[in-house]
């Protein structure tokens, strides 16, 4: 899928942590706008994306200069007291511009110099194993979360045809948890997924964070339903997979492997 591109001149990047990430000092986004483009993402429902020209998904905006601004940021912050960031809130860091661009490195590059008091890095993306180096920096003080909503590659492909395989995203949490960087597995939002994939996780990570839309989405699940996504349910006939206890299926399952100190349920498991 060809995508937009355009290169902004941002004057700031770090915002502050509100709503869903009322835990972090601030949230930092590489990038605006996300060629992942998923189907149930809340941000198409958000400002960024309705009062944008452009279906989302198919536009992306660079934000160039951004080491240099969040190092000025960044000084600032610290000198008023704790820094925790959460990257990143209504964008993929790792998307496949990154590739190119390498906004999100230019970034660690700044925050494994001058070191927040803890960094989140929200992704579904295996590119985030070409950081290992900068995250190993950052020691404790960093945590990849890396999305994987079902262990089905046919589910996958129904609700994010454009997102990475959930096998790259397996093996790569395997690589960073053999390189000592903290991680987890973020399956938010579920998706319709076998009894097996609470053992396929347990093999790759010891934390495990559960999330769905009516918990996750900042509106009890108002802004994905006018995305439509229950259709999608009605379409593959996993209807009961839709709705706000349906999560429990899939927390019990992982209940019966992991213990209940690695496992979190919604902002709970995103927070420092």
């Amino acid at each position: 899928m060809k995508h937009e591109l355009f290169y902004k001149n941002p004057k700031t990047l770090l915002n502050k942590g509100t709503g869903f990430l009322a835990g972090y000092t601030h949230s930092l986004n590489p990038y605006t706008g996300c060629s992942f483009a998923c189907s149930y993402c809340y941000v198409r429902q958000m400002p960024v994306s309705l009062f944008r020209e452009g279906e989302w998904g198919k536009w992306v905006d660079v934000k160039k200069g951004a080491a240099r601004i969040l190092k000025k940021e960044l000084q600032r912050a610290k000198e008023k007291g704790k820094v925790t960031i959460f990257m990143s809130s209504s964008t993929d860091p790792y998307q496949p511009i990154e590739h190119k661009e390498k906004v999100t490195r230019s970034l660690l590059e700044v925050m494994a110099e001058d070191q927040p008091d803890f960094l989140l890095v929200q992704t579904r993306s295996p590119l985030v194993r070409r950081d290992i180096d900068l995250l190993q920096a950052l020691k404790e003080k960093v945590r990849v979360s890396m999305t994987i909503e079902t262990d089905s590659e046919t589910i996958r492909r129904k609700f994010t045809p454009d997102a990475p395989p959930i096998a790259a995203r397996l093996k790569t949490l395997e690589l960073l948890r053999g390189a000592r960087i903290p991680t987890q597995a973020a399956i938010a939002p579920v998706l319709p997924s076998s009894e097996a994939f609470p053992e396929t996780l347990k093999s790759v990570v010891n934390r495990v964070c559960i999330d769905d839309y009516f918990m996750g989405d900042g509106s009890g699940g108002k802004r994905t339903k006018r995305l439509g996504i229950q259709a999608i349910y009605e379409t593959l006939a996993l209807e009961e997979w839709y709705g706000p206890i349906a999560y429990k299926k899939v927390y019990d399952r992982l209940a019966r492997v992991f213990p209940e100190d690695q496992l979190y349920v919604s902002q709970r498991g995103f927070e420092p």
